[in-house]
């Protein structure tokens, strides 16, 4: 059955919307999508009621193959309280977009205002601002703060920055006047004496990220040091659920702190819409980006939210906005404030050692099998690690999709010469058996 013929005939009306994108039917539209994709028995008749309709659609999706989840790489499979759903589709958030009658917006502004003081103290930071798109573009974000504050326009970026926000900020300052250098990894850590070589006067910023792309967790201290003797700053990326167990980037030095915020009561909803958390200190913060929510007084006496800077273009920067790029994800926000505050300090921190246990487990059960090697077997972790295999990881991870597992992520993809590495992840969702399963699978594909 063709596309054509589950969307309808084609009236007069749909022959002229499809001539003005420059397609002839229904079918042009999924000419990119490989056959073997292409869904072909809907068989839905004309006609049905709603009742009916649904009853076809779910049981359609319940044809749908649940895969035992340990992918990472920046985005990840935890549990999400039922209360997270419940409060953030109540109809007060219907309307979560910025509020440009901002004090005519109590609520909303309330909880920005929550979610902001959150992200300051989990990232033992001064400020926190509204929210931003995603992990990448805060990251982006970050940079350019850096260039603003200093003046320079060079930036040295660690490659153990997650490679997806790598090629991002490639993207982003391929055109404007920026001087842009990645700077290896040695034995899945930032390079010291690569940094030390390249570090001088003209340097605004070093990027890096804890734990990184590979999982490795990392004291930056001494990084963070080398930087500020030149008068650069440190901007991190970091993975917030990790800061309920590992040192946080503030105690570390940090200037700007950038991040995804998915993990706190996002799903992972085929890719967003993703949360950019990003903080920084008191003194730079007319620097920062998007909007900064303040507690104040009426003159009545009375608390009251106000919005206390606005850098966006949008509002009263026009050509001086520090970013065009900076909407606040008032919704998502408004999801990772609810998750934080259900789970609390206590709560949140038991949660993050629940994740770093099971990878722990996971770590020692896959070093078991034959021809498994710890990738950076002295580093130390929190709940995600690579290992070599004894062939290709991307072939590997393909044979265990068949048997219901998203494995990880092959490593090859993005860093050459590591094509049999395999990243993978726990959370707190991940069992003791689901390990178990994975590791007899792992084991029964590498025989053939």
């Amino acid at each position: 059955m063709s596309h054509t013929t589950f969307l309808g005939s084609g009236s007069a009306e749909q022959q002229k919307m499809l001539a003005e994108i420059g397609a002839k039917s229904f079918d042009d539209l999924f000419a990119d999508v490989p056959a073997e994709f292409q869904t072909a028995d809907f068989k839905i008749a004309d006609g049905r009621s709603e009742l009916e309709m649904l009853q076809v659609l779910r049981s359609l999706a319940a044809k749908n193959s649940t895969l035992t989840n340990f992918c990472g790489g920046g985005f990840y499979d935890h549990f999400i309280p039922a209360a997270v759903d419940a409060l953030a589709s109540r109809g007060e958030f219907f309307t979560a977009y910025t509020p440009y009658q901002p004090e005519a917006s109590q609520g909303t502004l309330q909880a920005v205002y929550e979610y902001q003081t959150a992200i300051a103290r989990l990232t033992d930071m001064e400020a926190a601002n509204a929210s931003l798109y995603d992990g990448g573009t805060a990251l982006f974000e970050g940079l350019m703060m850096a260039l603003r504050i200093t003046g320079r326009n060079k930036v040295l970026v660690c490659e153990g920055v997650n490679p997806i926000y790598r090629t991002m900020l490639k993207c982003y300052t391929a055109n404007l006047s920026i001087a842009y250098e990645e700077v290896p990894l040695v034995g899945g850590l930032a390079d010291r004496a690569a940094f030390a070589g390249r570090l001088d006067k003209t340097v605004a910023a070093v990027l890096v990220q804890n734990p990184n792309f590979f999982g490795c967790l990392d004291d930056l201290s001494d990084l963070v040091a080398s930087a500020h003797a030149v008068g650069a700053l440190a901007v991190f990326s970091v993975y917030p659920m990790s800061l309920g167990m590992v040192q946080t980037p503030g105690a570390m030095g940090a200037d700007v702190v950038t991040g995804e915020g998915q993990s706190l009561g996002l799903p992972l909803s085929f890719g967003g819409p993703y949360l950019g958390f990003m903080a920084t200190r008191k003194q730079y913060v007319r620097k920062m980006p998007g909007r900064i929510v303040g507690a104040t007084h009426d003159a009545q006496g009375r608390r009251g939210f106000v919005l206390t800077l606005q850098a966006r273009e949008q509002h009263i920067r026009r050509e001086k906005a520090m970013s065009n790029i900076c909407t606040n994800e008032g919704l998502c926000a408004l999801r990772a404030t609810i998750y934080l505050a259900l789970m609390g300090k206590e709560g949140f921190a038991r949660c993050a050692y629940q994740c770093a246990a099971r990878a722990a487990y996971a770590f020692d059960r896959l070093r078991a099998i034959p021809g498994v090697k710890a990738t950076y077997a002295d580093r130390h972790f929190f709940n995600e690690f690579a290992v070599t295999l004894p062939r290709d990881a991307g072939e590997v991870i393909s044979a265990l999709i068949e048997r219901g597992i998203a494995a990880g992520f092959p490593v090859g993809r993005y860093y050459p010469g590591m094509q049999n590495v395999l990243l993978l992840a726990c959370t707190e969702k991940r069992t003791k058996a689901e390990v178990d399963i994975l590791a007899a699978h792992l084991e029964s594909v590498l025989k053939g």
